[in-house]
């Protein structure tokens, strides 16, 4: 009786619908150099991303970092250990390219917050690859 009235609940297809209504967009994302060690591994790289979430009609910023060991030129592997956010700014609205602007004009003093709490420095003069936009 239990295991049948947990399959008849509609409440597992109600949050499979919400997340795919849902749109999360990368807004900004670049890599530099960096210094962290973080559970135990030195990292020498770090993402740092402004994340745009948008749902049912509300809009969210964040930023975001991600400390990662960057052993070679090529190696971008990011671990998802050592993965920091902050939200920036959350309201009723949708995507604004104003607001972004505002936002990428304090993304890196955001994101040296971020560092700094977990004793990382993010090379702002070293960036490992262009920017991508969203």
């Amino acid at each position: 009786m239990h295991y049948n009235s947990f399959f008849a609940s509609a409440e597992p297809l109600y949050q499979i619908q919400k997340l795919e209504n849902m749109a999360t967009v990368n807004v900004y994302q670049q890599y530099f150099a960096a210094e962290c060690t973080f559970n135990g591994v030195e990292r020498r790289a770090a993402s740092v991303l402004l994340i745009a979430t948008s749902e049912e009609g509300q809009i969210k910023y964040e930023v975001a970092v991600s400390f990662f060991p960057h052993t070679s030129e090529d190696d971008f592997a990011v671990s998802y250990d050592a993965y920091f956010s902050k939200v920036l700014f959350e309201a009723k609205g949708r995507r604004s390219k104003k607001r972004e602007q505002q936002l990428m004009e304090t993304i890196q003093e955001e994101a040296d917050s971020l560092a700094k709490e977990v004793n990382g420095k993010i090379f702002w003069d070293k960036p490992l690859i262009e920017a991508r936009r969203g």
